[in-house]
């Protein structure tokens, strides 16, 4: 009888685990906020003639390669060439691209996302400092809270502040080794070879981000922690891959966990977040939100720490 009753336990547990961490399928489109009042794919990608076929009027002369990359439908051109301070007082430095074309990471994965999301140099695009998507938002996203910052150099501080955003570009390394990082080692292709600690954290949780690739490193960019493709859920799916080498600098957006040892299924996730993250969880003891930060701050987590919790949603 004890046996029956605690194979029934474990069944149980198993169960209420599983559905706790698999998200129910969105109500929403999964474009979310980029849905741009109905605009959808084309406020962000023009079909016709890049950002003269969007109808933007700039006070500046556009770009000749506008729409170039992407077929890209905001002005980037006041972005180009220019010097952005990030994190820790101004610490790590990022010279963005002269122009669009080149296709480097930085274009894609930092200077896209400025063209509608910075508020101090790109100030013809779309976003209006204020979060004006409620309509759009799944309950909990707080669409009662008014005045929600979501530029980035105009966020209510000094003009042209990104002091206080994480560091993104070719100084945003992810480092391996030391006090801080995960047991890993960086390859000479800015390739990240996960060490017994990191691959069991990759077991627990899995890595989700996307890193870029500058100049042979592993480097944080805003698509390797953002998919601007999926607000609010993340597709996790077993693949082939081992955890012998994780690739950076494919910014996939639909890379979903090229390595988890989550099982596979829709995950609820958040602001655009690649990977399952749900704050307002109602589980006073989740950690996925943590667990998605360890990602790349491994000195933090669980395994480096000798502890043997895995991921709790």
């Amino acid at each position: 009888m004890k046996r029956i009753a605690l194979l029934a336990l474990m069944i149980l547990a198993g169960g209420t685990f599983a559905m706790a961490q698999i998200g129910a399928a969105p109500a929403t489109d999964v474009l979310g906020a980029h849905l741009n009042f109905g605009r959808g794919c084309a406020g962000c990608h023009a079909p016709h003639s890049g950002s003269r076929g969007n109808g933007y009027s700039p006070t500046t002369t556009l770009a000749n390669d506008a729409g170039s990359y992407a077929l890209w439908g905001e002005d980037a051109s006041p972005l180009y060439g220019v010097t952005l301070n990030f994190g820790d007082n101004g610490k790590y430095v990022e010279t963005l691209p002269v122009g669009i074309s080149g296709g480097q990471p930085d274009v894609s994965g930092i200077m896209l996302c400025l063209s509608c999301h910075d508020g101090n140099l790109a100030k013809g695009a779309m976003m209006t400092g204020k979060i004006y998507e409620a309509s759009l938002l799944n309950s909990g996203y707080g669409a009662n809270s008014a005045n929600i910052p979501t530029l980035l150099g105009n966020d209510g501080t000094a003009a042209g502040n990104y002091n206080n955003d994480h560091p993104v570009g070719a100084q945003a390394t992810i480092g391996c080794g030391g006090t801080y990082n995960w047991d890993c080692t960086v390859t000479s292709a800015g390739k990240i070879q996960p060490g017994p600690k990191m691959s069991q954290f990759i077991t627990n949780y899995g890595f989700f981000v996307s890193p870029g690739v500058i100049n042979s490193k592993p480097v944080v960019l805003c698509t390797t922690c953002h998919n601007q493709h999926s607000m609010n859920v993340v597709a996790v799916k077993q693949t082939s891959e081992t955890v012998a080498s994780i690739s950076g600098g494919t910014n996939d957006e639909f890379s979903t966990g090229t390595q988890t040892g989550l099982p596979t299924g829709n995950y609820t996730t958040m602001f655009f977040i690649r990977a399952p993250y749900n704050p307002v969880s109602t589980n006073p003891q989740s950690n996925q939100t943590a667990q998605f930060c360890r990602q790349c701050h491994g000195g933090e987590s669980n395994e480096m720490s000798g502890g043997t919790a895995g991921t709790t949603f």
